[in-house]
């Protein structure tokens, strides 16, 4: 019962934060942020996801990476335009990828704070899309 209850609360959570996200900003120029940042998040067989991110710029201040819907909470923070970390993730998730999104709290020299927010996927399956947002 309860992790029924704790799978519903955070698919609510993701809800509303995709929400926020396609909401959140309002600008028109998410075509410089697309050209300006990479993120992807491949799960391995072999039990880990790679998270990989690159600021063409190299303006990058400082990221704040966080996985959602986990148990535990993933929080890892970075100071570089360019990183890659590795995430050990043991077991396939029951609900799909969809419930442990990927957000970067981005804080850039020229562009300032910049949400990224991307999902897990397996090798041989399509890149899913980056939304991008300023709060």
């Amino acid at each position: 019962m309860a992790r029924k209850l704790g799978a519903s609360i955070s698919l609510v959570i993701i809800t509303v934060l995709a929400i926020v996200f396609l909401a959140g900003g309002g600008t028109d120029d998410k075509d410089v942020l697309r050209q300006t940042f990479q993120i992807e998040a491949i799960y391995y067989d072999s039990g880990y996801v790679e998270i990989s991110y690159f600021d063409k710029s190299g303006k990058t201040n400082s990221v704040v990476m966080e996985i959602l819907g986990m148990e535990e909470s993933f929080q890892k923070t970075f100071s570089d335009s360019e990183f890659i970390e590795i995430v050990p993730f043991p077991n396939l998730p029951k609900y799909g990828w969809v419930i442990h999104p990927v957000v970067l709290e981005v804080y850039h020299e020229e562009l300032g704070h910049i949400q990224l927010k991307t999902e897990i996927h397996s090798l041989d399956e399509p890149v899913p899309r980056v939304i991008y947002s300023r709060p």
